[in-house]
């Protein structure tokens, strides 16, 4: 037996537990979540447990007899006597609960014992960082752990999926609800486990359409991890109050209120600071800090179901890659393995290439994503926002200016709507589902996105002359 302080193990409670199980095996299934036979610290008590595990799974018994035959070579009698001595307990849960401590105690000791072995180690020193906080994520919450499943258990999970989505209504979700009725009938929600990229040129509202949809997560009771490499926090909650309450931004931010809109935005204020959301601004970050800091957020806020990142090019990399696409690809992916990892989505904004601005159609496509073709690869869904009346104000300007130049009297074709005008989410790629267009509503005084229905009719742009 190796050398283990005495507090980190009790083997009264490994024999209960098992010994409960026998006097009732119905009493395995209540805990089958939340040990498994390497919590034991008697390798005995493991090899007795792992064989009651076998049973239950070839719908066996789980009593003596057939725990004896599951053990085999592995059957020690006089431990195995030791457990039927033993009495039975009640509570198996709190029992069950508690053995799940001392494992996790043991196995940071043995991960600190690592340490002095790992810095001596040939490699960068945020890598060991990462890996060593890779390993004491898992302890806790079981992930990352590179689980071997055979495939009975793949097809009964498959099943239950595919079995979960049948009966489904069209407008019901698998994942996380967006906010977005025709979002959510395209991808079923944002689904965990998915790496979400949403795109566009500058000034078409990627960031107040992924706060829209924040806000929704948050409504739903779920927390939502915020890293904002763009704009301090304060703005974002900013926008996030106006889109809210419907108050103008710029009012806000000037203070220029009258009373009931002072007391939307005070009972606003009420309700947001209830709600989980955690931001990270400090203006960079790289992909080591962004999965410390998620580990260590989702270990001790499990209601986090939602990670952003604001954006991708704003992210910094501490690898030896020089090149930008190597430096993005190594971004993208280590996003992709980090919601895996935690298994939430991840959904990260991008800039697109200048280049499509020299198109006649200007809408976005897959090739126009910029920097790194990995992130077209590593992504589950693609969305790109587009604001068609943001690329006619642009040419109104420049005819306006050319005529100015030429000396020539100009009248304007186009009055764009600044209270409300039609934008578009566009599926550049959903790996589970149809691709397409979404119509919406921006609103700019609010910095919000919303349905277009009969119900909410649009002020469209017109064109004169």
């Amino acid at each position: 037996m190796d050398n283990v302080s005495s507090n980190l193990y009790d083997l009264d409670m490994e024999r209960s537990i098992l010994s409960a199980i026998l006097f009732e095996q119905d009493n395995l299934g209540e805990i089958y979540d939340i040990i498994t036979p390497k919590d034991f610290y008697l390798k005995g008590h493991e090899d007795i447990f792992a064989a009651m595990q076998s049973c239950l799974n070839s719908d066996d018994p789980v009593d003596v007899a057939f725990v004896k035959k599951h053990l085999g070579a592995k059957f020690d009698e006089e431990i195995f006597n030791s457990v039927i001595a033993t009495n039975s307990i009640l509570d198996i849960k709190k029992y069950a609960t508690e053995l799940r401590e001392f494992a996790i105690k043991r196995a940071l000791v043995k991960v600190a014992n690592q340490i002095p072995a790992k810095v001596s180690e040939n490699k960068p020193g945020r890598d060991m960082v990462d890996e060593i906080s890779s390993e004491i994520y898992s302890l806790v919450d079981g992930a990352g752990n590179g689980v071997i499943k055979n495939a009975k258990e793949i097809i009964t999970e498959l099943i239950t999926e595919l079995s979960k989505q049948k009966l489904a209504k069209d407008h019901e979700v698998v994942g996380i609800d967006t906010g977005f009725r025709g979002l959510n009938e395209k991808t079923k929600g944002f689904k965990n486990g998915d790496l979400i990229v949403i795109a566009a040129r500058p000034g078409m509202g990627k960031t107040a359409f992924v706060l829209n949809v924040v806000q929704k997560v948050l409504d739903q009771n779920l927390g939502v991890v915020f890293f904002s490499l763009e704009m301090p926090a304060t703005q974002l909650m900013l926008r996030m109050l106006s889109a809210k309450t419907s108050v103008n931004l710029q009012n806000i931010m000037t203070s220029d209120m009258d009373n009931d809109e002072i007391e939307k935005l005070n009972n606003a204020c009420e309700m947001m600071s209830q709600k989980k959301l955690f931001v990270y601004d400090s203006g960079n970050a790289t992909i080591h800090q962004v999965r410390t800091q998620m580990r260590k957020l989702k270990s001790s806020h499990p209601e986090i179901k939602l990670c952003v990142i604001d954006y991708i090019g704003l992210m910094t990399n501490s690898s030896a890659y020089s090149d930008r696409h190597l430096q993005i690809a190594e971004i993208s992916r280590g996003l992709k393995l980090l919601a895996r990892e935690l298994n939430l989505p991840v959904v990260a904004l991008s800039q697109l290439n200048r280049s499509l601005e020299s198109r006649a159609n200007k809408r976005p496509m897959l090739s126009d994503l910029r920097e790194s073709g990995a992130i077209e690869q590593d992504a589950d869904t693609i969305l790109f926002v587009y604001r068609n009346d943001v690329y006619l104000e642009q040419e109104e300007r420049e005819k306006e200016q050319k005529a100015k130049l030429e000396g020539k009297e100009y009248k304007p074709q186009f009055s764009r709507n600044k209270t409300e005008e039609s934008a578009e989410i566009i599926i550049g790629k959903n790996r589970n589902g149809p691709t397409g267009t979404i119509e919406l509503v921006f609103q700019s005084s609010y910095t919000r996105f919303v349905e277009k229905s009969h119900n909410h009719p649009v002020e469209i742009s017109t064109f004169e002359g």
